[in-house]
């Protein structure tokens, strides 16, 4: 994993971008969500659950401690990595967020 940030889904703020530039006329948050899964996917090929959840962890913690991870990009990986997830892994990473917002 290269850093929490990154994963976030954040885009630059340029108002250049338009909000239907997707692919085949799809919003483009759809496709940075595509884009999002793909990395994250790839990412954590291979590793187990404790594994993930421990790297997820230990990346945000650095971050908020650094100051380089806000509470919404908190927000924002959890908006993105939620709707792929069953109802208890769910609230886990919503749990997760909670305690890594306190730090």
């Amino acid at each position: 994993m290269k850093d929490f940030k990154s994963y976030s889904g954040e885009q630059p703020k340029d108002n250049s971008q338009t909000v239907s530039g997707g692919i085949g006329g799809a919003p483009a948050e759809v496709n940075n969500t595509v884009e999002l899964a793909k990395i994250l996917t790839k990412a954590m090929s291979g590793k187990s659950e404790t594994q993930i959840l421990h790297t997820i962890i230990s990346e945000a913690e650095r971050g908020k401690r650094e100051g380089t991870l806000t509470n919404a990009d908190l927000d924002n990986f959890y908006n993105a990595l939620s709707p792929m997830l069953d109802g208890f892994k769910k609230r886990k990473l919503k749990e997760v967020i909670a305690r890594l917002k306190s730090i």
